[in-house]
């Protein structure tokens, strides 16, 4: 069995050697930064411009479009305030339709958006975390300048119907006759689900490097040309006068490096991971039979696994886990230091108990059968001796 076994992909994947190769490679051998006019500053523009090209190829969008933040709360507070404040100047309308299971950085931003006069509509969704496009048409109105919804769930894994969403919100924009921004959180998508801006029909995309295996702390934003956006960050004129502060290059080098692979390799760890989710959650729902399988079972991530357990404490199975050498969580990771119930189960229509008694397990490439085993192996033992002492 496994020392450890690291089923919380979702939260971060493990920096890919390959992601740290090229990085150490860069750094090593240059120390420029890219704004400067020498030599130095050149090959570091020149080595940021490359890691924009890989990124901009992989989401079928213009280089010119890519700009590196620091990662996916960045990335999406960028893109609703962005776009928000721009059409609020220009007088265009101050509604934004959102969902309430989209990640905090989302909610959060509209909330901020909220205490300057912006009105918000949160899409209830269904019991399996899911809108549909017709949901989203029904709520724009005159005033609607961004819908953001997210790609796939960080939680449960629920997929959405984005490509359709966007067909819809088009449909709206005919009848209106004006554009409406359409943004989508991509955090969870790359090396599960396409990531292609064109097929999606976005306006905006956010992701964030370290879950994919690149560094934390670098994220991007795709822009598509004529969106309107206002930049957040004041100063210089980096990132095409989007982001202003200098560029990390060594960390877009890495996240443009893992997103390569993770892109390449999503042909097959996409159908393996999904093969080894089924096994889990097969076992799992055999095993103990009260157990609440949360999201679908079809529009669903490959990598995501998440069970709520009735009459079990989710903090106190987490660090029981733990103490087995199992790295889980409850969900997001950015709610762990408050400890919280899921929102996202909340709005599913989970019960406060089975909101707080809920577990994510996250595969990610390295995942292997044997782990899946000791895993199945471990989680119901645990599960049941908590049961017994709450009983």
């Amino acid at each position: 069995m496994p020392d450890r076994i690291y089923l919380d992909h979702a939260s971060g994947s493990p920096l890919r050697p390959e992601a740290l190769d090229a990085m150490t490679a860069y750094l090593h051998a240059h120390g420029g930064n890219p704004s400067s006019l020498h030599r130095e500053g050149k090959e570091a523009l020149n080595a940021l411009e490359n890691a924009r090209r890989t990124v901009a190829d992989i989401l079928a969008a213009s280089p010119t479009e890519v700009t590196f933040t620091s990662g996916g709360t960045e990335s999406v507070n960028t893109a609703i305030k962005g776009v928000a404040l721009a059409e609020w100047q220009a007088g265009t309308g101050n509604h934004i339709i959102t969902t309430e299971a989209e990640h905090q950085a989302t909610l959060n931003s509209c909330r901020y958006l909220e205490r300057f006069g912006f009105e918000v509509t949160y899409l209830p969704v269904d019991r399996f975390g899911l809108i549909t496009p017709a949901d989203v048409a029904a709520a724009i109105t005159p005033r609607t300048v961004l819908v953001s919804v997210m790609y796939a769930n960080n939680e449960v894994g629920s997929v959405l119907p984005i490509a359709e969403i966007a067909r819809a919100v088009r449909e709206q924009e005919r009848a209106l006759d004006r554009r409406i921004a359409l943004h989508t959180d991509a955090v969870q998508a790359p090396g599960m689900v396409s990531a292609d801006m064109a097929s999606l029909g976005v306006d905006l995309l956010s992701l964030s490097a370290h879950k994919f295996g690149g560094p934390e702390g670098v994220g991007a934003l795709a822009i598509r040309r004529a969106t309107p956006f206002l930049p957040l960050m004041d100063g210089g004129v980096q990132e095409r006068r989007r982001r202003a502060g200098t560029e990390n290059v060594a960390g877009a080098i890495g996240m443009a490096t893992a997103l390569a692979l993770a892109e390449a390799e999503r042909p097959r760890t996409a159908p393996r991971l999904r093969r080894l989710r089924d096994r889990l959650i097969d076992g799992i729902a055999s095993s103990l039979p009260s157990a609440q399988l949360n999201g679908p079972r079809m529009e669903r991530l490959s990598n995501n696994v998440n069970f709520s357990f009735p009459g079990v404490d989710g903090e106190s199975l987490l660090m029981a886990l733990d103490r087995q050498g199992i790295a889980a969580s409850a969900g997001s990771a950015c709610a762990h230091v408050t400890w919280e119930p899921s929102h996202v189960l909340l709005a599913m229509g989970r019960t406060l108990e089975e909101a707080s008694g809920a577990l994510r397990l996250s595969l990610g490439r390295a995942t292997t059968d044997a782990e899946i085993d000791a895993a199945l192996a471990i989680v119901p033992r645990v599960v049941r001796e908590l049961a017994s002492t709450r009983a």
